[in-house]
């Protein structure tokens, strides 16, 4: 069984037992947290596919840290003025451990 949650922006495929890490949340750690937009949800059953949302699916993860991510760097220039500028990204972000998709 596997679903589609819509978390911060973007889409991710879950299963039971994935870690992944997903634009911060204000939880803390050990807490758990319910993601209730589910785009899609694949069982025994078959595919529901929302419209937008599957009605009655939640997923329920657990929170096991804030992290930030990979550092980027953003340079900038013009050509011929002496004009550069160099400074960094680093995107805060959650990582948590799904533990059940619920759906009716």
């Amino acid at each position: 069984m596997y679903a589609v949650v819509k978390s911060g922006g973007t889409h991710h495929r879950v299963e039971v037992g994935d870690v992944l890490e997903v634009q911060k949340l204000d939880a803390d750690v050990g807490e758990q947290v319910e993601l209730n937009e589910v785009v899609m949800v694949s069982g025994e059953s078959g595919v529901s596919i929302g419209k937008p949302l599957v009605e009655g699916a939640k997923v329920v993860a657990t929170v096991t840290g804030q992290v930030r991510g990979p550092k980027l760097t953003v340079f900038k220039y013009k050509p011929k003025k002496r004009y550069r500028r160099k400074t960094g990204h680093r995107q805060d972000l959650t990582r948590i451990k799904i533990d059940a998709i619920e759906a009716s």
